[in-house]
């Protein structure tokens, strides 16, 4: 099935001189002809022409760069999102970000008409900001319960409230912990099974 995907894919070619060669058109495309193709929905896929890697996710990255450097209102990526996108990267959470980034951008493909509708019967851009905080909202709460979920509720529990005037009992004996190296491959598995199953919820 991956090999059928491919090869409905237009394939374009860099070379060393960072040129870009488009194979269905036998023509060199720039990163704005790419950025187009994304725009009308055309998929691609870029290969290295010298050592045949595939250099799509570092294309598609350059694109975002070139677009984001652009003056005006087209640039989409927050300062503060950037910053904290930034954060994640060696971060124990950052396996669980691509999923929660496609889902999210997912579901708000999907809605973008309604929230256009909104913004247009209420004629300003506060009722689209207010749509699209709502949205977010929504995939938040999804993603939150979903990790309660998939990962049972990891945390310590809250200390129990005690009254300065009550009696307190000692503390239950707790046995020493063991196996902790065991606790780490389980929770990385849960882990693991949690952001499949994301990404599967995404897909839909």
């Amino acid at each position: 099935m991956a090999e059928n995907g491919r090869a409905h894919q237009t394939v374009i070619k860099k070379y060393a001189n960072r040129r870009l060669y488009h194979t269905g058109t036998s023509t060199y495309v720039t990163l704005e002809d790419l950025a187009t193709m994304v725009q009308n929905g055309e998929d691609f896929i870029v290969y290295d022409a010298r050592s045949g890697d595939d250099i799509t996710r570092s294309v598609l990255t350059q694109i975002i760069f070139e677009q984001e450097n652009k003056a005006g209102e087209d640039n989409l990526l927050p300062v503060a999102f950037l910053r904290q996108l930034i954060r994640f990267y060696g971060d124990s959470m950052r396996t669980m970000v691509p999923s929660f980034l496609e889902f999210s951008m997912a579901n708000f493909a999907k809605d973008q008409d309604g929230l256009r509708e909104k913004m247009a019967q209420s004629f300003g851009p506060s009722a689209f900001q207010q749509a699209l905080q709502e949205q977010v909202r929504a995939n938040m709460t999804f993603f939150g319960d979903a990790m309660k979920m998939f990962t049972g509720g990891f945390g310590p529990p809250a200390p129990p409230s005690v009254s300065s005037t009550a009696p307190v009992s000692p503390p239950a004996t707790v046995p020493a912990a063991t196996g902790g190296g065991n606790d780490l491959d389980e929770l990385k598995k849960q882990m693991a099974e949690m952001q499949a199953r994301l990404e599967s919820l995404a897909r839909k």
